[in-house]
């Protein structure tokens, strides 16, 4: 889905959010690794959202994992 025409604010952010076993949101050229049944939903979105409150971009889903932004670290855990 195109972030940009079908944002996400806090709410619906935290409910496709809590889905995932492991959410990963990277900034910059590092990661944090989040798990959303036991970490702090507040912690979470404080780093999963951006200045406008929405979820920021890219987000992907893999298997049972969501990737909040872009950090070359993190994509080079990409197989193949």
């Amino acid at each position: 889905m195109d972030a940009k025409k079908n944002t996400l604010a806090a709410e619906d952010a935290w409910n496709l959010l809590r889905t995932a076993r492991q959410v990963l949101v990277a900034r910059g050229k590092n990661f944090q690794v989040f798990a959303p049944q036991t970490d702090s939903k507040e912690d979470l979105l404080a780093k999963a959202l951006g200045r406008t409150g929405n979820l920021r971009a890219p987000t992907i889903r893999i298997n049972d994992e969501i990737w909040v932004g872009f950090s070359e670290s993190l994509y080079a855990r990409l197989p193949g």
